[in-house]
C-alpha cells in the first residue's frame, strides 16, 4: 500500500522545495550529532512546534532504521497498529516501511497489530517524517499508532519492542510524537508540563503515566512516550536530555490558550 500525506499543506509544506527551505531554518546545520536510542518531539503544524522539532533533529543522530510511535488522534483501526507494508508518499520523496523490523515486533508482541486503517489519517507520526528523512534521505521506518493503555500494558509493549530491535541486530532510534498541554493557560501550561517533563527527565515511565493521570495533563503521546521509555531502557539508555520547550503563544502571542511542546533525547 502507498499512504498518501494526510496533512501536507496544513501542517508542513506540501512541495518539496518549499519543505526543505523550512526544514533548512530549523535544522541547524554544523552541530555535531549524538547518538540516541529515542528521541520525543512534537507533531503540531511547523508554525508552532517546528522550532522545537528541529532542535531535537539538530543534535541526535538519526540511523537508516527507525521507529516512529504516535498516538491514535481518531480512534481509528487497532488499539495497537503497525503498519507493516508498503511506502509513505511524502513531498520529498517515498519512505519505505521496513517490513522486516515491523515483522518482528509484531511476532514478539501479542498487542501489536497489523494495521493500516489506524494510519490513513493520523498525523502524529506522519509530521516527524520531513525531519528525518532531510537528515537521513535513506531511512527506513515502521510506523507504529497508540490507543490508551495502562501501564502494564505499556510495559509489555515496550519490552516487545525492545525484543524486536535485538533481534533486528542494526542500530535503531525509537521516536515517540507528542504534544504537551492542550489549550490552558501559558501559566497551567507551563506548570503541568514542568510536571510530565521532571518524570522524563528522571527516566521514569511509570512516574510520567501516573503523573499524566493524576494531574490532568492532556498530553496526547503519554502513551507513545511512556513505551519509548521503557523500550529505550531495555534497550541500555540511562539518560534524558531537555532539548527545547516552547507553546503555542510564544508564537501567536496568546498566551490565554496554549498548546505545549517538549523535545528530548534519550541515551
Amino acid at each position: 500500500m502507498i499512504r498518501q500525506p494526510a496533512v501536507a499543506n496544513q501542517f508542513y509544506p506540501g512541495t518539496e522545495k518549499d519543505l526543505k527551505k523550512d526544514l533548512s531554518r530549523r535544522i541547524k546545520e554544523g552541530k555535531e550529532r549524538e547518538k540516541v536510542l529515542a528521541l520525543i518531539s512534537p507533531h503540531a503544524g511547523y508554525m508552532y512546534s517546528g522550532d522545537v522539532a528541529g532542535a531535537v533533529y539538530s543534535v541526535a543522530e538519526i540511523t537508516k532504521d527507525v521507529v516512529v510511535m504516535g498516538p491514535n488522534h481518531h480512534g481509528l483501526g487497532a488499539p495497537f497498529a503497525v503498519m507493516a507494508r508498503g511506502k509513505w508518499k511524502m513531498p520529498s520523496g517515498d519512505i519505505s516501511i521496513n517490513e522486516t523490523l515491523a515483522s518482528l515486533m509484531i511476532e514478539e508482541s501479542r498487542l501489536l497489530r497489523a494495521d493500516d486503517q489506524a494510519h490513513i489519517t493520523e498525523h502524529s507520526v506522519e509530521v516527524q517524517l520531513p525531519f528525518i528523512q532531510y537528515i537521513e534521505p535513506a531511512v527506513q521506518f515502521v510506523p507504529v499508532v497508540l490507543g490508551m493503555a495502562d501501564y502494564k500494558t505499556c510495559e509489555d509493549l515496550g519490552k516487545d519492542m525492545a525484543r524486536a530491535i535485538k533481534r533486528y541486530g542494526k542500530p535503531v532510534v525509537l521516536i515517540a510524537s507528542t504534544d504537551m498541554t492542550h489549550y490552558e493557560s501559558q501559566e497551567s501550561a507551563h506548570q503541568k508540563d514542568q510536571l510530565a517533563m521532571e518524570k522524563i527527565l528522571a527516566m521514569d515511565p511509570a512516574g510520567l503515566l501516573d503523573t499524566v493521570t493524576r494531574h490532568n495533563i492532556t498530553m496526547c503521546g503519554v502513551i507513545p512516550t511512556t513505551v519509548a521509555l521503557i523500550a529505550a531502557k531495555e534497550l541500555g539508555a540511562t539518560t534524558a536530555k531537555k532539548i527545547a520547550y516552547a507553546t503555542s503563544g510564544d508564537v501567536s502571542g496568546d498566551y490565554s490558550y496554549v498548546v505545549g511542546y517538549a523535545g528530548f533525547t534519550i541515551q
